[in-house]
């Protein structure tokens, strides 16, 4: 078995574990984890940027044909210079007298982030809506394929499900009018409409990070246990002898931290506690 693997992928699960730790407090542990991926990955993208980013399409792309000795004043297209310059300026935040100066390029940034995520959101959320709702309902086909189908998205139904839908939840927004009668009861279907949607959203995440733990828990049970304890050449014979040693390695440091907490809290009761 190779050392490097065995350490590594130890390191993996320890890390896993500190995460996990975070269920019953917040302790060292987690903190140490915490603060290792968010390092690391500040570190990591600094580097990606400065390499896919800064360098390829500044230096070489666009001031290769300049001269370092003349600050690249002499190449082709000068005016490249200008976001150097600003990205140079939001440095400037880390001193106490001049860092009103990174306002600018960090008012650009939001800017120009703005006026692009703008259209894009107005596109995807807006008018594709719109388009879906505007859309002829498809009457010579109305159940779908092989019947009633409220999954066939070009069925007549789903197409005019998704016309009341988009109309009853505007109409939920209309405070101009009192709720009541058949308006009222279009407002109601809007919030069921509504509802649904929070739901698919929420499940959507909630799925994903439940498809994470998942990960991370055949990670502990399957690949660490093959991989670093070499535990067993099968996936059977692996899985008998690793998850009995993960689950007992589990309670042990449970039950270890359980046991400090709880004589940290008896001891500090008694050095509180008045004389």
């Amino acid at each position: 078995m190779d050392f490097t693997t065995f350490l590594w992928t130890t390191f993996a699960a320890f890390l896993t574990l500190c995460t996990f730790s975070f269920l019953y407090k917040d302790n060292p542990f987690y903190k140490f984890a915490e603060h290792l991926v968010v390092g690391a990955a500040a570190g990591y993208f600094t580097i990606i940027l400065w390499h896919n980013g800064m360098i390829p399409k500044l230096m070489y792309d666009r001031l290769d044909d300049g001269s370092p000795w003349f600050l690249y004043l002499d190449s082709s297209a000068p005016w490249y210079l200008l976001p150097a310059i600003l990205g140079m300026l939001m440095w400037t935040r880390f001193s106490k007298n001049y860092s009103w100066i990174s306002r600018w390029p960090l008012a650009m940034y939001i800017g120009i982030g703005a006026g692009a995520a703008v259209p894009l959101e107005m596109k995807a959320r807006v008018n594709e809506q719109l388009v879906a709702m505007m859309a002829p309902i498809n009457w010579s086909d109305f159940f779908g394929h092989g019947g009633f189908n409220l999954l066939d998205a070009t069925s007549g139904l789903s197409q005019l499900l998704v016309f009341v839908g988009t109309l009853c939840a505007l109409i939920y927004f209309f405070f101009s009018k009192a709720h009541t009668g058949v308006f009222g009861g279009m407002a109601k279907f809007g919030i069921w409409i509504l509802m649904i949607g929070f739901g698919a959203s929420f499940g959507f995440t909630v799925m994903a990070r439940i498809s994470l733990f998942i990960n991370r828990m055949q990670y502990l049970d399957q690949q660490w246990i093959v991989a670093a304890l070499d535990l067993g050449d099968t996936p059977n014979e692996a899985y008998h002898w690793g998850f009995p040693f993960f689950f007992y390695l589990l309670i042990a440091v449970v039950v270890g931290y359980t046991i400090i907490e709880i004589y940290r809290h008896v001891t500090s009761k008694d050095v509180t506690s008045p004389q």
